[in-house]
């Protein structure tokens, strides 16, 4: 029989040897996840004042890009490719005058950009991303303010990811995108709606 001495020892190893693989399951790995945006739940919607009387809105139809997150070191890199032709204001008309020459000149420059490998917590949640926006040529620091954020399974495509909701502002001005001004706003203000999964 052992001595009253030898047990807790004995309790202690025991009890390392049983928790050892627990530990291992259930902690969050250090190595950081790549996930891939679902451009079906993944759109840049924006607004701008509209010679006082509205605030006109619209929306880029078509993204596509990836998501690095690691929450154990609190890091990330986000890198999100947005469709400049995919632009949608609800009126076929305007759309086509923003696509052209003047505006956006989507033939010139058919990509907007963003990318980021500097996320921002509050504690242990995400707040902000700050990156860079590029947009018609012109490289612009961008903060996004992360108003919501969550990773975890998703029940209806039965696959692991992350998602988001962000906002910012900008000056058009910056990216040249002067027409109308000042009668049309030169600030706009961003929505982003963002939802990654694992491949």
């Amino acid at each position: 029989m052992l001595s009253e001495r030898h047990r807790p020892a004995v309790s202690t190893a025991m009890f390392r040897l049983l928790i050892a693989p627990l530990l291992a399951f259930t902690l969050p790995s250090v190595q950081a996840t790549e996930y891939v945006i679902d451009p079906t739940h993944t759109y840049a919607s924006f607004e701008i004042d509209h010679l006082g009387f509205s605030t006109q809105r619209g929306q880029f139809n078509r993204s596509s890009g990836s998501i690095e997150f690691d929450p154990v070191q609190q890091s990330g890199r986000i890198d999100i490719r947005i469709d400049a032709a995919s632009l949608d204001t609800g009126f076929a008309l305007r759309d086509d005058v923003l696509r052209g020459d003047a505006w956006f000149d989507t033939q010139s420059f058919p990509d907007i950009l963003f990318r980021s490998d500097k996320l921002i917590f509050r504690d242990d949640t995400l707040s902000a991303v700050d990156g860079t926006l590029v947009m018609r040529g012109a490289m612009r620091p961008l903060r996004l303010e992360v108003t919501r954020f969550k990773c975890g399974f998703n029940l209806a495509n039965r696959k692991r990811g992350c998602g988001a909701d962000a906002v910012a502002s900008l000056k058009r001005s910056d990216f040249g995108l002067n027409n109308g001004l000042p009668f049309i706003g030169d600030e706009v203000r961003l929505r982003i709606q963002v939802e990654a999964y694992l491949p």
